[in-house]
């Protein structure tokens, strides 16, 4: 869930054998130019990740894709691997180099990488005016942004605890911040808010997980999803009925209560195909599901007296075209909550 198609990619045009080889040897003499000119590699260091209970994480490489864009490799004790991160500075960070920046965590959809918000969406161009951090980490194919009951990966700390030490540390990032995220990001938006109040100050959902106890076929859905991927279902929350606590304290539903006093802004489509699809699209089963959860929720939070903007639009798919929109409307609480323009 969360992968969906994106427009934003361009095709390769075919060419003649001769014609490619003589532009890839022309794209190799420039990509050697401007790798000594800038420097594609900031940091380099022995690659290996630390081990022990005193372990620190730390960036073992840091690759400059443009003006504003940074790409980290990190080693982390909590992952026991590398991780990546993409970041967007602030266009004057540079040129003020005492201030610190607000941030915005954008966190991406099941089976993607770290590189879909800025693949998929315009989020570069739409943030190039204002003075904050863009930090968009990986959270794993399925590591639904949470420390794994089978004790690694171990997610919300490598997000919250060793990267939010090395963004202060290292890239000036303030105590001021943001989250959204989509479908498996949505549920890591918000219970990263709920579970360490005050942390953010305003968390979107877009299309987002966010009540993995529905059913037990929902439940038991989301196990399917692991075990497709390789991992042992269990290992995550262990089985949703013995351990029906810690399902619960991952649960944006569950958590719900923990999110007031925090702007939130709730988005999801029907799964019917809508105006932004192409056409000949057929119905989509993952938002369809995914609507059933995020009414929930909103029922929920009425009840509880917690505002939260709910943009259900209607028809939608569970794909790219709608989280770019949704970004764009989520923008304006970012904007406030993070003090930018």
């Amino acid at each position: 869930m969360g992968r969906g198609r994106s427009r934003y990619r361009a095709g390769r045009p075919a060419m003649a054998a001769r014609a490619i080889g003589a532009l890839r040897r022309t794209i190799l003499a420039v990509a050697l130019v401007l790798c000594a000119a800038c420097g594609a590699t900031e940091k380099a260091e022995p690659a290996g990740t630390p081990a022990g209970p005193d372990a620190q994480p730390r960036v073992v490489a840091s690759a400059v894709l443009s003006a504003r864009m940074r790409d980290l490799t990190i080693a982390s004790p909590a992952l026991g691997r590398e991780a990546s991160v993409r970041l967007l500075l602030p266009a004057t960070y540079a040129a003020q180099p005492h201030r610190r920046w607000p941030v915005l965590y954008l966190l991406h959809g099941c089976c993607d990488t770290y590189e879909s918000w800025t693949r998929s969406t315009d989020v570069e161009e739409l943030t190039a005016g204002s003075d904050l951090l863009v930090v968009m980490p990986e959270g794993g194919r399925v590591g639904f942004y949470s420390d794994w009951d089978s004790g690694r990966p171990r997610w919300e700390t490598f997000h919250l605890t060793e990267l939010r030490r090395i963004l202060e540390n290292d890239y000036r990032a303030s105590d001021v911040r943001a989250i959204g995220g989509l479908s498996m990001g949505g549920l890591g938006a918000l219970t990263y808010t709920a579970r360490h109040p005050g942390l953010f100050r305003a968390a979107a959902s877009f299309s987002g997980i966010v009540h993995t106890r529905l059913s037990r076929e929902k439940s038991e859905g989301y196990l399917r999803l692991l075990r497709s991927e390789g991992e042992e279902p269990r290992g995550l929350w262990g089985d949703p009925g013995k351990q029906a606590d810690v399902w619960a304290a991952h649960n944006p539903y569950d958590l719900a209560p923990k999110l007031r006093g925090t702007p939130l802004f709730v988005s999801v489509g029907t799964g019917q195909p809508g105006p932004l699809d192409m056409p000949g699209t057929a119905f989509n089963d993952i938002e369809s599901t995914l609507a059933a959860e995020n009414a929930a929720l909103a029922d929920r939070l009425r009840a509880l007296g917690i505002p939260a903007r709910l943009d259900f639009y209607g028809p939608g798919t569970h794909d790219w075209p709608y989280w770019q929109r949704e970004l764009h409307r989520a923008w304006p609480m970012f904007q406030q909550a993070l003090g930018v323009r």
